[in-house]
Protein backbone atom coordinates (compact mmCIF):
# COMPACT_ATOMS: atom_id res chain seq x y z
CA UNK A 1 0.00 0.00 0.00
CA UNK A 2 1.29 3.50 -1.19
CA UNK A 3 2.08 6.23 1.56
CA UNK A 4 -1.25 8.38 2.46
CA UNK A 5 -1.44 11.20 0.51
CA UNK A 6 -2.61 14.82 1.85
CA UNK A 7 -4.56 17.86 0.50
CA UNK A 8 -1.87 21.01 1.44
CA UNK A 9 -4.05 23.14 3.29
CA UNK A 10 -5.64 26.66 2.24
CA UNK A 11 -3.09 28.76 4.29
CA UNK A 12 -3.39 32.44 5.43
CA UNK A 13 -0.83 34.79 5.45
CA UNK A 14 -0.92 35.32 9.55
CA UNK A 15 -1.08 31.40 9.91
CA UNK A 16 2.33 30.83 7.94
CA UNK A 17 4.08 34.12 9.40
CA UNK A 18 3.30 32.05 13.03
CA UNK A 19 4.44 28.98 11.84
CA UNK A 20 7.55 30.00 10.54
CA UNK A 21 8.06 32.21 13.47
CA UNK A 22 7.39 29.31 15.18
CA UNK A 23 9.72 27.28 13.76
CA UNK A 24 12.46 30.04 13.92
CA UNK A 25 12.34 30.08 17.74
CA UNK A 26 12.89 25.97 17.74
CA UNK A 27 15.81 26.58 15.38
CA UNK A 28 17.26 28.93 18.40
CA UNK A 29 16.65 25.78 20.66
CA UNK A 30 18.49 23.30 18.29
CA UNK A 31 21.69 25.33 18.28
CA UNK A 32 21.25 25.79 22.78
CA UNK A 33 20.54 21.84 22.54
CA UNK A 34 23.78 21.50 20.26
CA UNK A 35 25.99 23.63 22.59
CA UNK A 36 24.45 21.53 26.17
CA UNK A 37 24.89 18.19 24.36
CA UNK A 38 28.78 19.03 23.26
CA UNK A 39 29.46 19.89 26.60
CA UNK A 40 27.94 17.12 28.18
CA UNK A 41 29.72 14.84 25.04
CA UNK A 42 33.24 16.49 26.17
CA UNK A 43 32.58 16.22 29.81
CA UNK A 44 31.98 12.29 29.26
CA UNK A 45 34.37 11.62 26.58
CA UNK A 46 31.77 10.01 24.34
CA UNK A 47 29.06 11.26 22.21
CA UNK A 48 26.83 8.17 22.19
CA UNK A 49 26.34 7.98 25.77
CA UNK A 50 25.82 11.96 25.92
CA UNK A 51 23.07 11.31 23.08
CA UNK A 52 21.01 8.35 24.97
CA UNK A 53 21.22 10.45 28.13
CA UNK A 54 19.24 13.89 25.85
CA UNK A 55 16.88 11.41 24.07
CA UNK A 56 16.56 9.12 26.96
CA UNK A 57 15.32 12.68 29.29
CA UNK A 58 13.19 13.22 26.46
CA UNK A 59 11.41 9.97 25.76
CA UNK A 60 10.76 9.71 30.31
CA UNK A 61 9.33 13.30 30.01
CA UNK A 62 7.00 12.12 26.79
CA UNK A 63 5.68 8.92 28.64
CA UNK A 64 4.45 11.66 31.41
CA UNK A 65 3.33 13.85 29.67
CA UNK A 66 1.48 11.98 27.21
CA UNK A 67 -1.07 9.30 29.05
CA UNK A 68 -1.43 12.26 31.11
CA UNK A 69 -3.40 14.51 28.53
CA UNK A 70 -6.47 13.25 27.04
CA UNK A 71 -5.53 14.40 23.46
CA UNK A 72 -1.91 12.15 23.69
CA UNK A 73 -4.12 9.37 25.04
CA UNK A 74 -6.70 9.72 21.80
CA UNK A 75 -3.01 10.00 19.69
CA UNK A 76 -1.82 6.65 20.57
CA UNK A 77 -5.29 5.14 20.10
CA UNK A 78 -5.93 6.41 16.56
CA UNK A 79 -2.00 5.85 15.98
CA UNK A 80 -2.79 2.12 16.19
CA UNK A 81 -5.43 2.29 14.28
CA UNK A 82 -3.99 4.30 11.26
CA UNK A 83 -1.58 1.05 11.56
CA UNK A 84 -3.37 -1.70 11.41
CA UNK A 85 -5.11 0.01 8.63
CA UNK A 86 -1.97 0.76 6.92
CA UNK A 87 -2.90 3.96 6.33
CA UNK A 88 0.22 5.27 8.25
CA UNK A 89 3.63 2.77 7.41
CA UNK A 90 5.56 1.25 10.15
CA UNK A 91 8.58 3.28 8.04
CA UNK A 92 6.99 6.63 8.72
CA UNK A 93 7.10 5.82 12.71
CA UNK A 94 10.77 5.62 12.18
CA UNK A 95 11.86 9.75 11.88
CA UNK A 96 13.76 9.22 15.50
CA UNK A 97 16.41 7.13 14.09
CA UNK A 98 17.50 10.66 12.32
CA UNK A 99 16.90 12.56 15.17
CA UNK A 100 18.92 9.93 16.98
CA UNK A 101 21.83 10.63 14.80
CA UNK A 102 21.78 14.36 15.31
CA UNK A 103 21.87 14.34 18.41
CA UNK A 104 24.73 11.91 18.34
CA UNK A 105 26.79 14.14 16.20
CA UNK A 106 26.38 17.09 18.65
CA UNK A 107 27.95 15.44 20.88
CA UNK A 108 30.73 13.99 18.87
CA UNK A 109 31.18 16.92 17.00
CA UNK A 110 30.51 20.08 19.00
CA UNK A 111 33.47 20.40 21.31
CA UNK A 112 35.88 20.48 18.43
CA UNK A 113 33.74 21.92 15.47
CA UNK A 114 31.66 24.46 17.96
CA UNK A 115 28.24 25.82 17.63
CA UNK A 116 28.69 27.50 14.29
CA UNK A 117 30.61 25.23 12.05
CA UNK A 118 28.18 22.26 13.16
CA UNK A 119 25.73 24.70 12.11
CA UNK A 120 26.47 25.29 8.85
CA UNK A 121 27.23 21.19 7.85
CA UNK A 122 23.78 20.49 9.43
CA UNK A 123 22.05 23.11 7.17
CA UNK A 124 24.00 22.11 3.66
CA UNK A 125 22.58 18.83 4.27
CA UNK A 126 19.12 19.75 5.56
CA UNK A 127 18.53 22.71 3.07
CA UNK A 128 19.72 20.43 0.00
CA UNK A 129 17.25 17.22 1.03
CA UNK A 130 14.68 19.27 1.58
CA UNK A 131 14.10 20.28 -1.81
CA UNK A 132 13.89 16.62 -2.26
CA UNK A 133 11.80 15.66 -0.15
CA UNK A 134 9.10 18.33 -0.55
CA UNK A 135 9.82 17.03 -4.57
CA UNK A 136 8.83 13.56 -3.56
CA UNK A 137 5.97 14.12 -1.84
CA UNK A 138 6.88 12.83 1.26
CA UNK A 139 5.45 15.19 3.94
CA UNK A 140 1.89 16.06 4.82
CA UNK A 141 2.11 18.77 2.66
CA UNK A 142 2.05 17.06 -0.52
CA UNK A 143 4.34 17.39 -3.67
CA UNK A 144 5.76 20.38 -4.11
CA UNK A 145 7.78 22.40 -7.05
CA UNK A 146 11.34 22.96 -7.23
CA UNK A 147 10.28 27.13 -7.82
CA UNK A 148 12.94 29.78 -8.63
CA UNK A 149 12.29 31.08 -4.81
CA UNK A 150 12.40 28.14 -3.06
CA UNK A 151 15.64 27.24 -5.07
CA UNK A 152 17.32 30.44 -4.33
CA UNK A 153 16.09 30.91 -0.66
CA UNK A 154 18.01 27.22 -0.31
CA UNK A 155 21.26 28.03 -2.04
CA UNK A 156 20.88 31.62 -0.18
CA UNK A 157 20.68 29.95 3.17
CA UNK A 158 24.24 27.74 2.25
CA UNK A 159 25.47 30.56 0.98
CA UNK A 160 24.74 32.36 3.77
CA UNK A 161 26.01 29.82 6.80
CA UNK A 162 29.25 29.32 4.73
CA UNK A 163 29.84 33.27 5.24
CA UNK A 164 28.94 32.96 8.73
CA UNK A 165 31.45 30.12 9.47
CA UNK A 166 34.21 31.12 6.90
CA UNK A 167 36.84 32.10 9.52
CA UNK A 168 36.83 28.40 10.51
CA UNK A 169 37.61 27.02 7.52
CA UNK A 170 41.19 28.08 7.48
CA UNK A 171 41.24 24.39 9.66
CA UNK A 172 41.30 22.02 7.19
CA UNK A 173 41.44 19.31 10.49
CA UNK A 174 38.17 19.98 10.96
CA UNK A 175 36.43 19.54 7.73
CA UNK A 176 36.40 15.86 7.50
CA UNK A 177 34.88 15.80 11.01
CA UNK A 178 32.15 18.23 9.79
CA UNK A 179 30.86 15.64 7.48
CA UNK A 180 28.84 13.62 10.07
CA UNK A 181 26.72 17.03 10.96
CA UNK A 182 26.10 17.15 7.17
CA UNK A 183 24.86 13.73 6.62
CA UNK A 184 23.20 14.44 10.20
CA UNK A 185 21.06 17.22 8.23
CA UNK A 186 20.22 15.14 5.06
CA UNK A 187 18.48 12.75 8.09
CA UNK A 188 16.44 15.74 9.38
CA UNK A 189 14.83 16.79 5.90
CA UNK A 190 13.40 13.35 6.08
CA UNK A 191 12.85 13.46 10.04
CA UNK A 192 10.70 16.05 9.60
CA UNK A 193 8.46 14.99 6.79
CA UNK A 194 7.47 11.54 7.96
CA UNK A 195 6.97 13.53 12.06
CA UNK A 196 4.69 15.66 10.15
CA UNK A 197 2.77 12.61 8.72
CA UNK A 198 2.37 10.86 12.40
CA UNK A 199 1.31 14.34 13.75
CA UNK A 200 -1.76 14.37 11.11
CA UNK A 201 -2.89 10.65 10.82
CA UNK A 202 -2.36 10.53 15.24
CA UNK A 203 -3.76 14.33 15.27
CA UNK A 204 -2.35 14.51 18.28
CA UNK A 205 1.63 16.67 18.40
CA UNK A 206 2.42 14.64 21.62
CA UNK A 207 1.72 11.51 20.35
CA UNK A 208 4.13 12.10 16.88
CA UNK A 209 6.77 13.53 19.24
CA UNK A 210 6.64 10.42 21.59
CA UNK A 211 6.71 7.76 18.07
CA UNK A 212 10.34 9.83 17.53
CA UNK A 213 11.72 9.54 20.87
CA UNK A 214 10.52 6.17 21.39
CA UNK A 215 12.21 4.94 17.99
CA UNK A 216 15.59 7.20 18.59
CA UNK A 217 16.21 6.18 21.59
CA UNK A 218 15.70 2.49 21.05
CA UNK A 219 18.55 3.11 18.06
CA UNK A 220 20.54 4.72 20.93
CA UNK A 221 20.27 2.14 23.20
CA UNK A 222 21.52 -0.45 20.36
CA UNK A 223 24.28 1.82 19.76
CA UNK A 224 25.47 2.40 23.23
CA UNK A 225 25.46 -1.48 23.89
CA UNK A 226 27.76 -1.97 21.31
CA UNK A 227 29.74 0.97 22.27
CA UNK A 228 30.02 -0.60 25.65
CA UNK A 229 30.61 -4.12 24.40
CA UNK A 230 33.65 -2.78 22.53
CA UNK A 231 34.94 0.22 24.51
CA UNK A 232 33.60 -0.19 27.98
CA UNK A 233 32.43 2.84 30.27
CA UNK A 234 33.15 5.84 29.00
CA UNK A 235 36.01 7.80 30.48
CA UNK A 236 34.32 10.46 32.21
CA UNK A 237 31.85 10.69 34.72
CA UNK A 238 28.10 12.13 35.01
CA UNK A 239 28.78 15.78 35.51
CA UNK A 240 26.83 17.45 38.44
CA UNK A 241 25.59 20.47 36.13
CA UNK A 242 21.79 20.64 36.00
CA UNK A 243 21.88 22.31 32.60
CA UNK A 244 23.74 19.82 30.35
CA UNK A 245 21.03 17.19 31.02
CA UNK A 246 18.24 19.32 29.53
CA UNK A 247 19.32 18.42 25.71
CA UNK A 248 15.77 15.88 26.35
CA UNK A 249 13.40 18.66 27.36
CA UNK A 250 14.93 21.03 24.68
CA UNK A 251 14.69 18.08 22.29
CA UNK A 252 10.85 17.53 22.87
CA UNK A 253 9.85 21.11 22.16
CA UNK A 254 11.22 21.59 18.90
CA UNK A 255 9.87 18.10 17.70
CA UNK A 256 6.31 18.59 18.28
CA UNK A 257 7.05 22.32 16.78
CA UNK A 258 8.15 20.87 13.73
CA UNK A 259 5.62 18.56 13.38
CA UNK A 260 3.07 20.82 14.54
CA UNK A 261 3.89 23.40 11.53
CA UNK A 262 5.25 21.37 8.74
CA UNK A 263 1.84 20.90 7.07
CA UNK A 264 1.32 24.84 7.04
CA UNK A 265 5.18 25.49 5.73
CA UNK A 266 6.34 22.31 3.83
CA UNK A 267 9.70 20.55 4.50
CA UNK A 268 11.99 23.37 2.49
CA UNK A 269 10.26 26.60 4.15
CA UNK A 270 10.38 24.51 8.41
CA UNK A 271 13.73 23.79 7.04
CA UNK A 272 15.62 27.45 6.18
CA UNK A 273 13.15 28.73 9.28
CA UNK A 274 14.74 26.49 11.43
CA UNK A 275 18.00 27.26 9.53
CA UNK A 276 17.33 31.02 10.56
CA UNK A 277 17.10 29.56 14.27
CA UNK A 278 19.91 27.93 14.53
CA UNK A 279 22.43 30.04 12.57
CA UNK A 280 20.86 33.30 14.58
CA UNK A 281 21.29 30.84 18.40
CA UNK A 282 24.84 29.60 17.67
CA UNK A 283 25.88 33.35 17.24
CA UNK A 284 24.45 34.65 20.44
CA UNK A 285 25.68 31.43 21.95
CA UNK A 286 29.62 32.14 20.53
CA UNK A 287 29.49 35.73 21.06
CA UNK A 288 27.88 35.74 24.75
CA UNK A 289 29.00 32.04 25.48
CA UNK A 290 31.98 31.26 23.92
CA UNK A 291 33.85 28.03 24.12
CA UNK A 292 37.46 26.95 22.99
CA UNK A 293 36.27 26.45 19.71
CA UNK A 294 33.92 29.45 19.20
CA UNK A 295 35.41 32.38 16.91
CA UNK A 296 32.70 34.98 16.51
CA UNK A 297 33.52 37.74 13.98
CA UNK A 298 31.88 40.48 11.63
CA UNK A 299 31.46 37.91 8.91
CA UNK A 300 29.22 35.36 11.67
CA UNK A 301 27.04 38.19 12.01
CA UNK A 302 26.48 39.32 8.16
CA UNK A 303 26.03 35.32 7.51
CA UNK A 304 23.50 34.78 10.02
CA UNK A 305 21.70 38.24 8.68
CA UNK A 306 21.67 36.59 5.39
CA UNK A 307 20.45 34.07 5.97
CA UNK A 308 17.15 35.79 7.33
CA UNK A 309 16.86 36.83 4.35
CA UNK A 310 17.19 33.38 2.51
CA UNK A 311 14.49 32.27 4.40
CA UNK A 312 12.15 35.82 3.27
CA UNK A 313 12.97 35.08 -0.47
CA UNK A 314 11.73 31.31 0.07
CA UNK A 315 8.66 32.58 2.48
CA UNK A 316 7.58 34.97 0.61
CA UNK A 317 8.80 34.98 -3.36
CA UNK A 318 6.07 33.03 -4.74
CA UNK A 319 3.56 35.49 -3.03
CA UNK A 320 5.09 38.82 -3.76
CA UNK A 321 5.34 37.18 -7.54
CA UNK A 322 1.76 36.59 -8.09
CA UNK A 323 0.71 39.79 -6.20
CA UNK A 324 2.74 41.74 -8.27
CA UNK A 325 1.46 39.71 -11.10
CA UNK A 326 -2.33 40.35 -9.94
CA UNK A 327 -1.72 43.76 -9.61
CA UNK A 328 -0.27 44.69 -12.52
CA UNK A 329 -3.21 43.01 -14.53
CA UNK A 330 -5.47 44.42 -12.17
CA UNK A 331 -6.79 41.27 -11.31
CA UNK A 332 -5.71 40.91 -7.27
CA UNK A 333 -8.59 38.99 -5.40
CA UNK A 334 -8.61 37.65 -2.41
CA UNK A 335 -7.71 34.18 -1.35
CA UNK A 336 -5.09 31.87 -1.02
CA UNK A 337 -1.94 32.00 -2.71
CA UNK A 338 0.68 29.75 -1.29
CA UNK A 339 4.60 30.41 -1.86
CA UNK A 340 4.84 28.65 -4.67
CA UNK A 341 2.64 31.16 -6.39
CA UNK A 342 -0.19 29.06 -7.18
Amino acid sequence: MSAPTATRPAVSAGRRFGAVALATLAGVAVATQSRINGELGVRLGDGVTAAVISFGSGLLLLLVLVPATAAGRRGLTTLRTALGRGTLRPWQCLGGACGAFLVFTQGATVGTLGVAVFTVAVVAGQSANSLLVDRAGIGPSGRQPVTGARLAGAALTVVAVLLAVSDRFREPATLGLAVLPLLAGVAVAWQQAVNGWVRVVSESTLTATLVNFAAGTAVLLVAFVVSLALRGLPPGGLPADPWLYLGGPIGVTFIAVAAAVVRLTGVLLLGLATVAGQVVGAVLLDLLMPSAASHPDPTTLLGAVLTLIAVAVAALGGRVRAWSSATRNGTARRGRTDDDGR
